[in-house]
């Protein structure tokens, strides 16, 4: 593969995908504004080119001939269904006709270019439109709608539009929250109807890096990463709860509610380590983490570490250190699930 252009590139989840598959590339363009996933990006590829703002595409000094992947997570939030709904009418909504006159000016000089854009899950309207105007701009279009949870131990359903032809459903791998915790939470939660847990170890360790012969690869310094500073007293403090009913047959497993929490009970919920996380957001502040039952004996919870949100996301651990946790929580939560757009890849 020549050379690769990622618009909103964030902390570079494209490299990433592309190295973890063994894809060799020439030079990484990548357009993102935002200092803290730069500083992510650059301390884990400092070749990676940085061009600034998408807005000034028309002034970037490429050769538009040798781009022959281009990817583009635009901003969710005027397309979301947790947003305003306001689609391209807000000024973040219109950066898609942006990326679309991005990636119509990679076709037009090599028609042989892929690409692939990702958004979140929104309402059909919007779905359809944005379909439709890719279409128009830039041909076949394929479409696909696919959960983070088949590769991944967090429930996040997230659209593709791709040209790459030939992408099927990834296998379920079948991951938990229990498979990357990095110390042993509850194990044994009893609803009082059906005891859960204990098929599954802690993957850190095992089955969670026996899969690098496939996607993952989980690396060698996690244990001394999250031991740190950084990475493990954040979250570590057990906080109280109260457990409720939940169903064990749904994704999460919604177990119990924070009692030391003031706001929306979204805020309030903890999960068991028996199902998966819940979708991870840009966490900024206000106990917006995600949280995980620690005892049901006397009940407590924490929240999780931001190298637990890199495996969520499936980033290698300790990928995101040298920025605050804030900021590391906030770039993961605005990343994509790395896993997923690894197995879109094979179909290069």
């Amino acid at each position: 593969m020549n050379n690769v252009l990622s618009l909103f590139d964030g902390i570079s989840g494209t490299q990433v995908a592309l190295n973890r598959l063994g894809v060799k590339y020439g030079k990484y363009f990548a357009s993102e504004i935002d200092k803290y996933p730069i500083s992510i990006t650059q301390n884990n590829y400092p070749d990676t080119i940085q061009l600034g703002s998408v807005t000034d595409w028309q002034d970037w000094n490429i050769d538009w001939s040798a781009i022959d992947l281009v990817v583009g997570g635009f901003p969710c939030q005027s397309w979301s269904v947790a947003g305003l709904g306001l689609g391209d009418k807000d000024k973040r909504g219109m950066l898609f006709w942006t990326m679309l006159d991005v990636i119509k000016k990679v076709l037009a000089n090599n028609p042989q270019a892929k690409f692939l854009m990702e958004n979140v899950r929104m309402k059909k309207e919007f779905e359809e439109y944005i379909t439709f105007h890719t279409e128009e701009a830039l041909g076949k279009v394929n479409k696909h709608l696919i959960n983070s949870a088949l590769v991944s131990a967090q429930n996040r359903k997230r659209f593709y539009w791709t040209n790459i032809e030939g992408i099927e459903q990834p296998m379920d791998q079948g991951l938990i929250l229990k498979d990357i915790l990095l110390n042993n939470v509850s194990t044994d939660y009893n609803s009082g109807k059906q005891k859960l847990g204990g098929k599954h170890n802690n993957m850190l360790n095992t089955s969670y890096k026996s899969q690098a012969n496939t996607i993952h690869n989980i690396n060698s310094k996690s244990a001394t990463i999250c031991a740190g500073t950084h990475g493990y007293a954040l979250g570590h403090v057990e906080r109280p709860c109260e457990l409720k009913d939940f169903d064990s047959e749904a994704e999460c497993h919604h177990v119990a509610t924070a009692t030391d929490i003031n706001g929306h009970d979204s805020l309030k919920r903890v999960y068991a380590d028996t199902g998966k996380s819940p979708t991870i957001n840009t966490m900024g502040g206000g106990n917006r983490e995600p949280k995980v039952l620690v005892s049901n004996l006397i009940p407590t919870y924490r929240k999780l570490r931001p190298c637990e949100i890199e495996a969520l996301q499936t980033f290698p651990i300790g990928y995101t250190e040298g920025v605050s946790n804030t900021q590391r929580y906030r770039s993961l939560g605005n990343s994509f699930t790395v896993n997923v757009v690894a197995e879109i890849f094979k179909y290069l």
